[in-house]
């Protein structure tokens, strides 16, 4: 079993930055592929991006590419998102996952944390 703890959600203005942390117990995290999904309100959950646990691999949504980036420390067991020039279309509960794999569909992520509410105003 793992446990996912999300941190960092707030409400910041356009054009503002946030680090959403997630941290992870229960299982070797430096072996576990970390995602970040997000689901704005009436909208499906949407792929944010993802760490696989070997080689270091990174992904990003296309849409996202430039202003999210993704970044681990395994010594930490967290997994970070880092949000730069924030747009109201960002406001969105934001989760953390975790699997044996990096993948942008939810089916992949065995684990889920219980989300973090970004806001972001115009």
């Amino acid at each position: 079993q793992v446990h996912l703890v999300e941190s960092g959600g707030g409400l910041v203005q356009t054009g503002d930055s946030l680090r959403l942390s997630c941290a992870a117990s229960g299982r070797t995290f430096s072996m576990m592929s970390m995602g970040w999904f997000r689901r704005a309100p009436g909208k499906e959950r949407e792929f944010v991006a993802a760490s696989f646990w070997a080689g270091g691999s990174t992904y990003i949504a296309d849409s996202l590419k430039g202003r999210f980036t993704i970044s681990r420390d395994n010594a930490k067991d967290t997994v970070y998102l880092q949000m730069n020039s924030l747009k109201p279309e960002d406001t969105a509960v934001y989760y953390c996952a975790a699997g044996r794999t990096a993948s942008v569909q939810n089916g992949a992520y065995d684990y889920w944390g219980q989300g973090t509410q970004v806001t972001v105003s115009s």
